[in-house]
């Protein structure tokens, strides 16, 4: 997907970027009928007759991470980060509705009792972890300073509670052993079932018109469910395997192909630093074992991310923007929304 002089589309009235932060009810008949409107006013086919198969990968764009106040909003550094980014991935939909072949939203997906919210972890007073503030590391659960509630076994192993705490000694060592980020506890976030796990209201918006005017059905990927391992990519959890060499998760072997099948894949979601950077890079190592020169159908829409950043606490920018910069290096597009693309 390379520039062009190709003639976008306008955006459509109904759009109100004032609104782009707040959670309301999209009036799902009315838009439908605005947006056939709209395919037969400005010409735009079917999505199955694109010779050129584009796909957008909007990465867990939901009220969890994306509007102020809710539990994990991603600010960035300018402190509104993920609603200016909506603001641009909304527009970029619209202008490009006749280019974009197909829509996946990632859905972050939670219950209560999973490894990385608080109840999972007590110490020896009983307290659980401060959320956003504690990482739990090898050497903490090998000491003891951390260790698994005995009261969630009941629910998560059939009372044994031993298996849970071998699985959290093997869990804190894959993360050391394959240098990834300590296990962070957030905050109790995208609870399945509650608002904010919804798609926030201007981007469901965007892509339920853009399903209704190209006749292309919305492919939703659920992650992170399982309550033993972190989910922030997409194409697979951080551990796979048990503490006895059991499979507890798998990788997305079904994503991975669909995506591989587009001739061009833009991306875009929250956060930079984290569920986008880690989808990112187990794309580009499916891509490096297939054919590196494949990377550069990749397409990362920069001003349409954030990363993670709590002022005093934790700044995520830089490790960010130095992943950014080895996936332009391997061949992915580094661009920016307000491009016109052909």
């Amino acid at each position: 997907m390379s520039p062009s002089t190709t003639q976008q589309l306008p955006i459509p009235s109904h759009f109100d970027s004032m609104k782009v932060g707040e959670v309301w009810r999209v009036a799902y008949q009315p838009l439908a009928v605005a947006a056939e409107t709209w395919a037969k006013q400005h010409a735009i086919l079917p999505a199955s007759e694109d010779r050129v198969r584009v796909c957008l990968l909007a990465i867990d764009v939901q009220n969890t991470f994306c509007i102020p106040d809710f539990e994990l909003f991603v600010a960035g550094r300018s402190g509104m980060g993920a609603v200016e980014d909506n603001t641009r991935l909304c527009e970029f939909i619209y202008r490009n509705l006749g280019r974009i072949t197909a829509i996946y939203p990632t859905m972050d997906t939670h219950t209560a009792t999973q490894i990385f919210h608080p109840i999972f972890w007590v110490n020896a007073a009983g307290e659980h972890p401060a959320p956003a503030a504690t990482t739990i590391t090898l050497e903490d659960v090998e000491q003891g300073i951390w260790r698994v509630n005995p009261a969630i076994a009941y629910s998560l192993t059939n009372n044994d509670y031993e298996a849970l705490q071998r699985h959290a000694l093997h869990y804190t060592r894959c993360l050391t052993e394959a240098g990834k980020y300590p296990l962070t506890i957030w905050p109790y976030h995208s609870m399945l079932g509650g608002i904010g796990h919804a798609l926030v209201s201007a981007v469901e918006e965007a892509i339920f018109f853009h399903g209704i005017a190209r006749s292309s059905q919305p492919h939703f990927e659920v992650k992170g469910s399982n309550p033993l391992t972190e989910n922030y990519s997409v194409l697979r959890p951080e551990v796979m395997e048990g503490a006895r060499g059991e499979v507890i998760a798998q990788k997305n072997t079904n994503l991975i192909q669909q995506l591989l099948e587009f001739d061009q894949v833009l991306i875009a979601g929250q956060a930079k630093s984290h569920c986008v950077a880690w989808t990112i890079d187990d794309l580009l190592t499916e891509i490096q074992a297939i054919d590196p020169g494949l990377a550069r159908k990749v397409y990362l829409l920069e001003d349409c991310t954030s990363p993670v950043v709590v002022p005093g606490v934790v700044d995520f920018t830089e490790q960010a923007d130095a992943a950014f910069q080895r996936f332009a290096d391997a061949g992915m597009q580094v661009v920016k929304s307000t491009e016109i693309f052909g």
